[in-house]
């Protein structure tokens, strides 16, 4: 065979695919729609729970940055508390003082040291719940005894027996209190005592 004839005889070339494949390139396009709508699914559930870690992330920074806060603002909370009965016995001295008529100069001192403990407390936020002539309030007020008290409304704060201290907002002691009863309400309507 001469040049000439192998130029003119039709030649197929490697890069054309035969005519038989042609009907299984569409099934290869399907397939490949198929795994693109999955991948994107996939991304798209990824992408949520990425949004949602974040805002999880968010909200614990949050609680945290609050929690720390309120810790800083109540860290002295336990001191005051064990200092309440130090100034329990300084205002028991003064009482025992004005009843026994100690010398004036040291119940003079006694007052001021009272007075300016008391200044201090305030300067930090302790504040004295008041209690007498107000309604019993079992959220600050500790009722240990009721007693008849016929001129008075019921369940009206007629004695201290010790003072209450609130810290910020917070309760740092209860009042402990004597409630009134009013005569004409039968005893088993009282308050309970015991809480």
């Amino acid at each position: 065979m001469s040049d000439t004839e192998k130029r003119d005889e039709p030649t197929t070339t490697a890069a054309e695919p035969p005519a038989t494949e042609a009907p299984e390139a569409e099934p290869g396009l399907e397939e490949l729609k198929r795994q693109l709508a999955e991948k994107t699914q996939e991304a798209q559930e990824c992408h949520e729970k990425l949004l949602r870690y974040a805002a999880e992330l968010e909200n614990m920074k949050k609680r945290a940055e609050r929690e720390r806060a309120e810790l800083v603002q109540y860290a002295n909370e336990a001191v005051f508390r064990e200092l309440l009965p130090v100034l329990d016995n300084l205002e028991r001295a003064l009482e025992n003082g004005r009843q026994f008529e100690a010398p004036p100069g040291l119940m003079e001192g006694l007052e001021l040291v009272r007075q300016e403990f008391l200044k201090v407390l305030q300067k930090f936020g302790v504040a004295p719940v008041e209690s007498v002539g107000q309604p019993f309030d079992p959220a600050y007020h500790h009722a240990v005894m009721e007693e008849e008290a016929p001129e008075l409304a019921d369940q009206t704060v007629t004695k201290e027996l010790q003072r209450g201290y609130l810290f910020r907002t917070r309760l740092l002691r209860p009042a402990m209190v004597v409630v009134a009863r009013s005569g004409n309400k039968p005893a088993s309507s009282s308050i309970d005592i015991s809480a």
